[in-house]
């Protein structure tokens, strides 16, 4: 069966409702899945920066420190050996590491499908029916979020608890807004996304989620196309 909730207006008030998918907003979820297409995104992000020299590589070291036989030390071909200061590193590591990882394409959509739909069961979810501001100014947006969190987002906590509480808001955009963007970016506590960029991480970092009425029914149509 369909999961009915409200959809609200930019001055947080109720605009009528809209039935969500069970199969993408009320999806079981399972620890394991999620753990994994977490590991893969995290991996196949990772920037390999650490890098060492071997003894071939370290410049100098040419000639030999001293003569093989007759000074009473320790034989040495090289001052460019790993046991010298100065020298290569044994074992150390190489900017040719590779640590992408491989996950299958249905397990990541369902990855995410489980997370959006804890963000409906527990509350976090807010559908709203569009997104748009008139000109870059922080302020207007921000007044738009205040509006949200006020009379749409339900908090479990006192007013003075939630208060004290950081903002922490995921705000999924069904198109490229600049206006949208560039007035959001400097609001602590805030990320803006195209549905294009929806992905595991950003969805677990942020505890509420804002969603535009075109953005649900594109989420939806991109998975029956795709079944």
């Amino acid at each position: 069966m369909p999961i009915k909730v409200n959809v609200y207006n930019q001055k947080g008030e109720p605009a009528g409702d809209i039935k969500l998918s069970n199969k993408i907003f009320g999806v079981k979820a399972n620890e394991a899945l999620i753990h994994q297409a977490v590991v893969t995104q995290m991996a196949n992000e990772r920037q390999v920066l650490a890098h060492t020299k071997t003894r071939s590589e370290v410049r100098g070291g040419g000639k030999k420190p001293w003569a093989q036989k007759g000074t009473g030390r320790a034989r040495a071909g090289s001052s460019r050996s790993p046991i010298w200061i100065g020298g290569g590193v044994t074992f150390g590591p190489r900017n040719d590491r590779n640590f992408k990882k491989k996950i299958n394409k249905k397990m990541k959509q369902k990855a995410i499908f489980m997370v959006l739909s804890d963000r409906v069961e527990n509350k976090n979810l807010v559908i709203i029916e569009k997104l748009e501001i008139n000109e870059f100014k922080t302020k207007d947006f921000d007044n738009i979020l205040k509006n949200l969190e006020n009379k749409a987002l339900d908090s479990k906590e006192s007013k003075k608890e939630a208060k004290k509480e950081k903002r922490s808001i995921l705000i999924i955009n069904d198109k490229k807004d600049i206006k949208v963007k560039f007035s959001g970016r400097n609001l602590a506590g805030v990320e803006i996304l195209n549905r294009e960029n929806i992905n595991i991480l950003d969805l677990l970092k942020y505890k509420n989620l804002i969603m535009t009425v075109e953005t649900v029914k594109s989420i939806e149509k991109n998975k029956e196309n795709k079944n």
